[in-house]
């Protein structure tokens, strides 16, 4: 696997955890399934790894200072010849995709006469490749690129759209978009390799679809689609030649996703409810379901191997994220010390919000943080975080709520905060406070809220609204000034934002108003400590600086760290050198354990 960075003896558990190795879930080529892809921080920093499984190498394939992140995948084309990963400046995420061979050479830009871009995904041919790009002056286009013809232009629209698959017999190409207006809720279009439209799918307004995988049979061109027609995430399957739908009603709760089995005669399905996961099988032709047998906790990702056996990554809380085959158990055990063992969450409902409560040892109240996620459209689950256990090592209790607006728990809990988003989030926030509060379990007078992207944008809009509830504030990769940060975020986030907000800046401007933690900055009251990656083009830095600056001028001026990143930080020291300046600033203010060496 490369260098392993190894941990020090010496250092303490909260440390070991963050250097611990971790593996991202592994890809495989169609044709050569025995050559994989995955993530992993074997070497202080996460990078792309090839893995050829009959010989047991395993390559390190990417070597960046600022590391080579999971928010644009790594592909491997069909025959498994050649690697792609999507080189940016530093995390802005703005960028070229890069082909090399899979065992490592020569390696080429690809598409490079084309300006930088966001990607909007990309599918893999045999002989060529279907690359789709986002740009604030172009919006959305995807291009056939075949190594003996020019790159040929099939789609363009200012809206958000990305393409999804191709079919097994690499005719046809699955693209979700957003031409009825609202990225959040996408249609299904099928096309040929010139751009052809064949099938198109739309549930209307407010009802999304997300295109999964084609049919893995020669010659059966049905798409895996998942849709909301019934309020909760289900499959259903579009024949492309006929236009038929097959919905694949599912008696189960909260939401599920879904793969193909090798015979494409059943389905894998993904069941989340209540921030864990289980894992099914349906056939196709009797709809009959069964469970397959998995531990209790959280199971991030799951797909059969063309031999039928089904790997998935599963973790809890107090366990590290494993990469697990159902048929033979642990796939790949990484190098190096395993990690210090979690403490385990307990469980609770605060009038219908669910949550997760990390406890320390020791007598309550404790000092305590809401680690508020990011999204909106993710959730917190039962499992391993480092963040988490490192504050529990130092004595805090830690609370992850899923406010409406989560995912997880049916569209009508996802789509609670169109309209209002912020505000209603922190309604959540103050239930699950006061619940807390009232049973014994949170020191109201040692309480941070914090969180990262979205949760840093509540993090500052919530010690604005509700400056009474919290005596510190650690926004990381917040947003300060929402109308600024819409000016400046990548371009797939603006149709995101206008369709949470109801509009744009210029078009709701009351909307923006209302929700924006700029709004509020008079009415902060306690001290607040700021990390801002300055390559983030999902919470640009310059709307924290209009934030920051308005707090000095009012006499409150913030701890800030800026770093040389985008969306968070992929370097494993530099992580732990903000989760110490965390800890050392809530043991200033709040008189806790300071960090642990």
């Amino acid at each position: 696997m490369g260098a392993v960075h190894a941990p020090v003896a010496a250092e303490a558990a909260w440390r070991r955890r963050y250097r611990a190795t971790r593996l991202g879930f592994p890809t495989w080529s169609r044709d050569d399934p025995d050559r994989l892809l995955y993530l992993s921080n074997a070497n202080g920093r996460f990078e792309v790894y090839a893995w050829d499984r009959r010989g047991g190498a395993h390559r390190q394939v990417t070597d960046r200072a600022e590391g080579t992140g999971y928010r644009v995948p790594s592909r491997l084309d069909p025959n498994g010849t050649h690697i792609w990963w999507f080189d940016d400046a530093k995390g802005n995420e703005l960028g070229h995709w890069v082909r090399e061979p899979f065992a490592g050479g020569r390696r080429e830009t690809i598409a490079e006469d084309l300006p930088p871009a966001y990607s909007a995904w990309l599918a893999l041919g045999s002989s060529f490749a279907v690359l789709g790009r986002s740009r604030a002056e172009e919006g959305t286009t995807v291009y056939v690129l075949d190594d003996h013809a020019p790159a040929k232009l099939i789609y363009a629209h200012r809206q958000s759209a990305n393409v999804s698959d191709l079919s097994r017999d690499e005719t046809l190409i699955a693209i979700a978009h957003s031409e009825h207006g609202d990225s959040r809720n996408r249609a299904v279009r099928i096309v040929d390799r010139g751009g052809r439209a064949l099938a198109e799918l739309w549930d209307g307004p407010g009802k999304g679809l997300q295109p999964v995988r084609f049919s893995p049979v020669p010659g059966d061109q049905r798409l895996l689609v998942l849709h909301d027609r019934r309020g909760r995430r289900q499959p259903l399957l579009l024949d492309a030649r006929s236009g038929r739908v097959d919905d694949v009603e599912l008696d189960l709760p909260g939401e599920t996703f879904a793969e193909w089995y090798p015979d494409a005669a059943s389905l894998l399905i993904g069941h989340e409810h209540g921030g864990r996961g289980e894992l099914y099988r349906v056939e196709l032709g009797t709809r009959r379901l069964e469970r397959i047998p998995t531990e209790a906790g959280t199971i991030a990702t799951a797909r059969v191997r063309p031999d039928g056996d089904v790997w998935y990554q599963w973790t809890d809380a107090a366990t590290p994220a494993e990469i697990r085959s159902v048929r033979d158990g642990v796939v790949i055990r990484p190098p190096g010390e395993r990690p210090p063992a979690g403490v385990p969450y307990a469980e609770e409902d605060a009038d219908g919000v669910h949550l997760f409560v990390a406890e320390p040892t020791g007598p309550r109240p404790h000092p305590t943080i809401f680690i508020v996620h990011g999204g909106p459209e993710a959730h917190d689950q039962d499992a391993y975080s480092a963040q988490v256990q490192a504050w529990v090592d130092h004595g805090f209790a830690v609370v992850l709520v899923n406010y409406r607006g989560s995912s997880g728990y049916g569209k009508a809990w996802r789509d609670a905060i169109v309209g209002r988003p912020g505000l209603t989030e922190l309604e959540d926030l103050a239930r699950v406070h006061d619940l807390l509060v009232r049973r014994g379990v949170v020191d109201r007078a040692r309480t941070i809220l914090s969180g990262g992207s979205w949760g840093g944008y509540l993090t500052l809009l919530g010690l604005g609204v509700q400056p009474e509830r919290w005596a510190l504030g650690i926004g990381i990769v917040p947003i300060g000034d929402y109308v600024a940060a819409f000016d400046d975020e990548m371009e797939p986030l603006k149709r995101y934002d206008a369709a949470l907000f109801g509009g744009t800046p210029a078009e709701v401007p009351e909307s923006y108003h209302r929700s924006n933690p700029l709004t509020y900055v008079e009415r902060v009251r306690v001290p607040m400590l700021l990390l801002v990656g300055q390559n983030d083009p999902r919470c640009p830095s310059r709307s924290v600086d209009i934030y920051a600056d308005r707090l000095r001028a009012l006499g409150k001026p913030p701890d800030e760290y800026r770093y040389d990143a985008g969306h968070g930080s992929l370097v494993i020291d530099e992580q732990i050198k903000q989760m110490t300046m965390e800890l050392a600033f809530a043991a200033r203010h709040l008189g806790t354990r300071p960090p642990i060496a």
